[in-house]
């Protein structure tokens, strides 16, 4: 995410690999954050695989909402980045590295002008939903989270509430959840429910079950911008602008 001349990344899964092959071939010098919802493997282990962690010319922050006291994120990329794991420690990162814990619900100011507002989500082991406003924009960040039927979330509807972007967990659907249940993931219908109930301009549904294929998708796509006009389903390479 964008955010004048900042970036803010949030997550480090596979997807961190291309982004920092990206990154690096402008040559600039690159000063950036990431923002970790949760500590799930599928969620931290682009981060070995990411070159500006290899460069001296990168600035990079790891913050995380959900390990204290009990934890830290440097603590969990370290036990990653280590024998039988991994081969490559995390001292070799030749950025400059530095690691931020808080708890989930703080107000953060990674930068000036830059406001992230924090919650707590429902997930196994914690995780935490993010708002950046920058600009006079708002975009939310909120997975892996499970919804209660019939109760909507407060904390997500406080994060999202009249947001020009949602990006929700949609991994199941509502035919899928009852079997799925307690997993820590949401519908595409409730994303659907909690945009309307906030107000949201743009909703966009992600992280989608591996087993759903292009076909299944497509019908998600559809009926999902059948029930609330301008609903996108994300994938790979997609770019918005607000």
């Amino acid at each position: 995410m964008r955010c004048g001349d900042r970036l803010l990344i949030f997550d480090g899964g596979s997807g961190l690999r291309p982004l920092g092959n990206a990154l690096m071939r402008n040559g600039q010098r690159l000063h950036f954050d990431l923002f970790y919802s949760h500590t799930h493997l599928d969620h931290i282990v682009g981060v070995p695989f990411f070159a500006p962690c290899y460069q001296a010319h990168s600035d990079i922050r790891f913050w995380a909402g959900h390990l204290k006291p009990d934890s830290g994120i440097e603590e969990v990329l370290r036990k990653m980045m280590q024998a039988p794991l991994f081969p490559v420690p995390l001292d070799i990162f030749a950025a400059k590295t530095k690691f931020r814990d808080f708890a989930a619900g703080e107000e953060l100011h990674p930068h000036p002008g830059i406001t992230i507002r924090t919650g707590p989500l429902n997930h196994p082991g914690g995780a935490t939903g993010y708002r950046v406003e920058y600009g006079g924009k708002a975009a939310a960040y909120i997975t892996d989270t499970e919804h209660r039927p019939g109760h909507p979330d407060q904390n997500v509807l406080r994060l999202v509430d009249r947001a020009d972007l949602m990006i929700y967990d949609a991994t199941y659907t509502d035919e899928e959840y009852p079997s799925h249940h307690d997993w820590g993931h949401s519908t595409w219908q409730e994303a659907v429910r909690l945009a309307e109930a906030a107000q949201v301009k743009t909703l966009a549904i992600f992280h989608h079950d591996p087993d759903h294929d292009d076909a299944f998708m497509d019908r998600v796509a559809a009926e999902a911008a059948a029930m609330r006009p301008g609903t996108i389903v994300a994938k790979e390479g997609l770019v918005l602008n607000l």
